[in-house]
């Protein structure tokens, strides 16, 4: 359980800082600008991500292994 949070958080990390390049260069990479419903809302849905990938960190951290 603990390697499949760190994978989701590593998942939701690149995604939200593939995100937040996005909305500053117009680098069309990631999913986040994919997503209509997003439109116009893609740098809060990274930033979000982005707090996602902490969340999930932490949470894999307090796991035990295994």
């Amino acid at each position: 359980m603990k390697k499949l949070l760190e994978f989701l958080g590593f998942i939701a990390l690149v995604q939200g800082v593939l995100g937040l390049v996005h909305a500053f260069t117009d680098w069309h990479k990631g999913l986040v600008q994919r997503i209509g419903f997003l439109d116009g809302y893609e740098v809060y849905a990274s930033v979000a991500l982005i707090v996602l990938a902490c969340a999930l960190f932490a949470v894999a951290e307090s796991r035990k292994p295994g």
